[in-house]
Order: C-alpha cells, then structure tokens, then sequence
C-alpha cells in the first residue's frame, strides 16, 4: 500500500481496533513513529571526585561515573593507571592496606560504601571479587564453594545444592562433579579460575570484581572465562580489569579508560580517567584523542 492509497473497509480485518487503525493510518501516511527507546539499566554504583590515597601519594584522582546493572564495564588502559586501584575501592580493599584512604563519594544503590555506619564485611558479601592469579584454597572443590555459605551460616543440608549451582553458573559442574572431595589445587588454571568464580557466586553478591581474571590463562581457558561473563551477567552486574583491548571489546558493554598524567616536578604518576562510554563506541569513535591513541595501539 503506497502513502497515497487509501485505506478501503475491506482492507481491515474485522477484529482490528481503534487503535489498529491509526497505526493503519500512520503507515499509509508513512509517519508511524519509531518505537520508544529503552530505558537505562538502573544505576548500581554511581561514582563521583573518587581519589585513592596511599599515604600523602595521590594514586589515582577525580574519577566520575556510574556502573549499570547486568552489565559488564571494563577498565582500560597503560600499566600503573590506577584501573585496580579504582577496582579495590568498589569492595573496600583498600581498608586492608595501611596507609591507604579513598575520598570522594562511591554510592551503592544510594548508600556511601565509606559511609561510618557501613559494614566492610558486608560489603564484600555483596560485592565478591576474583582475582589475577586463581587462588583456591588447600581444600577440596567442595570445601572451596562451601566455605563462604559456611560462614554466612547455611545450614549443612543446603550446601550441597549451593556448591552444585555455583559450580554450574560457573560451567564447571560436569568437568568436577564426580571428584568433589579432591583436592582444589589439583585443577588446571583455567578450572582453578573458574572454581574461585564459583567460591565468589556462592554467596550470592551483586557484583562481581574481576581483576584481569585471564592474564595467567591460555586462550582457551580465557574463552571459557569470557563465555561465562557472558552467561552469567544476566544475574551479576560485572566490573573487569583487562590489559587485553580484544577482550574489552569482546565482553564488556561499557568501558573506561584510564591514563597517567605525570607531575614533572617530583615525577610522580597519577592516574586519571580519561573516558568513559559504550564499549563499541569508544573502539569507533572514541571522545578523546588519547582514547583513540591507546585502543589502536599506537601508546600503551
């Protein structure tokens, strides 16, 4: 039906409505209006003037953004930027490490994480982390996915269906399913990495910290690691940190990247945000020229 014909009783089905017609109408006049966008993924962490200090030495300095639900944000950028600096401030690390303080806001679903009535504890329930290297503990696989409910106080008759899930949103369960009570440290790296994914689901956080969970892999264990990602951020929300510009651009939805201004009087580096946008269009057409420098390699 072309914009100057018109629409004839016969042409209308008998059970199409009012509100059929109009869009008949629209068709044939060819206005029909594009359908509605849709609508943010809400807003889990929301970041604004973050620093991180070790001592008087300023790591990292005035990062702003925020991190959405059920995605995958990735961290960019050279050596000694911050980007795990900024990682551990998601979870409290930095509470570990003597000296260190962070300043600036770093709200969770509304609530200051450095807030004085905020449990650190609890904080890292919430917002578990995988680290570089895997770091199973000496205990068997069971054990390993068992301990952390253990310690929230799971009753014993639930853990055996706690280690099977997390062992399955892990995509391990049918590769150690039949050696539970072995030893952890007897698994390959790739499955130790996908055993400490398993530990951190175990406790059902919100959030999952990845720092570049894939640099000790081969590529076919850190395909598996990216396939999971993939899988499974439709419960987690995911913040990674990767040296490997190909696997940001393969996993993530969102990224930032980050970069070093260095003070020429004392030499000091601090790191700095530089942008922050969708992941394909900071590998297209990326805001800031060191951006574009960095992502097609031409520093770093």
């Amino acid at each position: 039906m072309t914009g100057s014909e018109k629409l004839e009783e016969d042409d209308v089905p008998p059970e199409t409505t009012t509100e059929d017609l109009l869009r008949l109408g629209d068709i044939a006049s060819g206005s029909e209006q594009p359908p509605a966008a849709q609508p943010e993924a809400p807003v889990v962490f929301d970041v604004r003037d973050l620093s991180v200090f070790y001592g008087s030495f300023r790591a990292v300095r005035n990062v702003d953004f925020e991190i959405h639900q059920h995605q995958v944000t990735a961290f960019i950028g050279p050596s000694g930027c911050g980007k795990t600096t900024v990682l551990r401030s998601f979870n409290r690390m930095h509470d570990l490490t003597e000296g260190a303080r962070v300043e600036g806001t770093l709200n969770y679903h509304g609530i200051d994480l450095y807030g004085a009535d905020v449990n650190a504890v609890e904080v890292r329930r919430r917002i578990g982390m995988v680290f570089q290297k895997p770091n199973p503990f000496p205990k068997s696989i069971y054990d390993n996915v068992a301990y952390g409910p253990k310690l929230a106080g799971a009753k014993r008759s639930e853990l055996d269906d706690i280690v099977q899930r997390s062992l399955e949103q892990a995509a391990l369960w049918d590769e150690v399913k039949d050696r539970l009570k072995k030893s952890a440290l007897g698994l390959s790296g790739g499955q130790q990495q996908r055993l400490c994914i398993a530990r951190t689901v175990a406790v059902e956080p919100e959030v999952i910290l990845m720092d570049e969970p894939c640099s000790a892999l081969d590529p076919i264990a850190t395909g598996r690691i990216e396939d999971l990602m993939d899988e499974i951020k439709a419960q987690y929300t995911i913040i990674i940190v990767t040296h490997n510009m190909q696997q940001a651009a393969r996993v993530s939805d969102r990224c930032a990247f980050f970069t070093t201004e260095v003070n020429e009087q004392s030499d000091t580096r601090t790191g700095i945000l530089v942008e922050f946008d969708a992941t394909e269009k900071m590998f297209s057409n990326p805001s800031d020229e060191r951006t574009e420098n960095y992502v097609t390699g031409r520093f770093g």
